[in-house]
């Protein structure tokens, strides 16, 4: 499985630590799944000038295909003791590189956004999402509302590293006897649910104790359990063990699928599993999704052709298509490298279906070392370093459209291989979306690679955006919640 739903682990986890009642300690806590300890997390406040200072640390290594992966985050927020939000710092090494991006908000509520990384500097802005808190503000609410048993309240949190606001509900539990690593303390057992639009909900589940310092948090990502818990600084920097993530999330067939490049249509019927049988599975040009009265979900993909004669650069007047061609974090189609590559790629195209065709091909090629190693990096650092996989290929094809004046998007879900070492069945994967002539088009650059042949209806979409850590918070609260009954295949022409 692809790394971003780590990241976007990584992320979420630092929402989960409330605040030390002491001025500046740090509590160091290890990081868990599926029981093995993975990495450390660390949290520090502190006072001074009237400014509150609140640091979350965040580093894990897992093993993917037995090839070892580290990605670590740190992210600073600068509040007033009034939890007033004044700026905030996220370092992310999630990639091949640490990506930078600093914020500061004016007191008009004009958020000033500065991100450097793979030697490329962008500046962004915008507005401070209404009601938002970081950890400080957050902490004062805690406070406030306190630790009674019932209490339930929303917030609306904004991470600095996801940079976006989740809205949150809030509900205190009983106190209950809680193991730490093998010392057993009676802390309150809080639940925090997490919800964005169209994209389900997450629900962590944390257990504080009276000075609202969470000691314990276990929080559900992509079908497994991500654990963290307070302990001494020497165990949560020590030694990890290797967990093997590929098998956790693989999705099994209920049937091969020969010769899928020649269906024109693929209909899937997903089965709710465990406690909770509520998903999000999002509709497109590409795939129609249908809930059934039992409860599972009915996705029909078709892929739709690209429209000949489509001009571009794209000069339409709608806002969200527009949004697809400016650049962002991750892909950073301003960037020279970046340019001169869909320069080269588009040659003397005539069409937007022509370009985009042009780019997947010229992608498929350029990215020549296909590295599990490689946690998510972003267009620039692809451009630059030539390795990755298949969300190097996604990220590095959308930047180059955009570039091209070819608005487009990176969708991350599943599609189906015939045998990715030794296994048969539904994988993580990460492709392109691009708009031409009113739809949006699948390709994919590292299907085509590999010689696959691009985007076909093999692919299942969970998530699609600017490749944002945010963008991918469907795909963690979908990801574990069905299995595929049932595939029916269809190859009329």
């Amino acid at each position: 499985m692809k790394m971003n739903i780590l990241g976007l682990a990584l992320i979420i986890l630092s929402w989960t630590v409330c605040t030390p009642a002491q001025a500046e300690d740090v509590e160091y806590y290890a990081v868990l799944m599926e029981g093995a300890k993975v990495g450390y997390a660390t949290h520090s406040r502190i006072v001074a000038e009237g400014r509150v200072t609140t640091t979350e640390t965040t580093a894990l290594t897992i093993n993917r295909l037995g090839v070892p992966v580290s990605l670590k985050t740190k992210e600073t927020c600068v509040e007033t003791v009034r939890g007033e939000p004044i700026s905030f710092v996220v370092e992310q090494d999630i990639g091949m590189g640490t990506m930078k991006t600093e914020g500061t908000v004016g007191k008009d509520g004009t958020v000033k956004v500065r991100t450097s990384g793979a030697g490329v500097v962008q500046e962004s802005g915008f507005a401070w999402p209404r009601g938002a808190v970081m950890a400080e503000g957050l902490r004062l609410i805690e406070i406030e509302r306190g630790l009674k048993e019932g209490t339930s309240y929303d917030v609306n949190m904004f991470s600095p590293g996801a940079m976006a606001a989740i809205s949150s509900r809030v509900r205190v539990g009983a106190k209950q006897d809680v193991d730490l690593l093998g010392r057993v303390v009676t802390l309150t057992k809080v639940e925090t649910t997490m919800s964005m639009p169209g994209a389900g909900e997450m629900t962590t589940i944390g257990f504080v104790d009276e000075e609202l310092r969470t000691l314990k948090t276990i929080m559900p990502m992509a079908g497994m359990n991500v654990e963290m818990v307070a302990c001494a600084k020497e165990f949560a920097l020590g030694n990890n063990q290797v967990l093997e993530i590929v098998d956790k999330m693989f999705l099994a067939s209920p049937e091969p699928i020969e010769n899928i490049r020649s269906a024109k249509s693929i209909t899937y019927y997903l089965k709710p599993v465990g406690e909770t049988g509520n998903f999000t599975i999002p509709s497109g040009d590409n795939q129609r999704v249908e809930r059934l009265e039992d409860g599972s979900v009915k996705v029909v993909v078709e892929p739709v052709s690209a429209p000949a004669g489509a001009e571009f650069p794209y000069k339409g007047t709608d806002k969200e298509i527009a949004s697809a061609i400016r650049p962002s974090r991750f892909l950073q189609s301003d960037d020279a490298k970046i340019i001169s590559l869909a320069k080269r790629a588009t040659g003397d195209a005539k069409d937007a279906a022509e370009a985009a065709r042009s780019i997947e091909t010229f992608v498929a090629g350029y990215v020549k070392n296909i590295s599990f190693s490689v946690g998510y990096a972003s267009a620039s650092e692809v451009a630059a370093s030539r390795r990755g996989d298949c969300t190097e290929f996604a990220v590095l094809c959308a930047a180059m459209c955009r570039s091209a004046g070819v608005p487009a998007r990176v969708v991350v879900g599943v599609a189906y291989v015939e045998d990715f070492a030794g296994r048969e069945g539904f994988g993580g994967h990460a492709w392109t979306e691009a708009f031409i002539g009113g739809k949006w088009v699948g390709f994919d650059s590292a299907f085509k690679a590999s010689g696959r042949g691009g985007f076909d209806a093999g692919h299942i979409a969970l998530a699609m955006g600017d490749g944002e850590p945010a963008d991918f918070f469907n795909i963690a609260t979908t990801l574990g919640r069905f299995r595929i009954e049932k595939v029916v295949v269809n190859r009329e022409k």
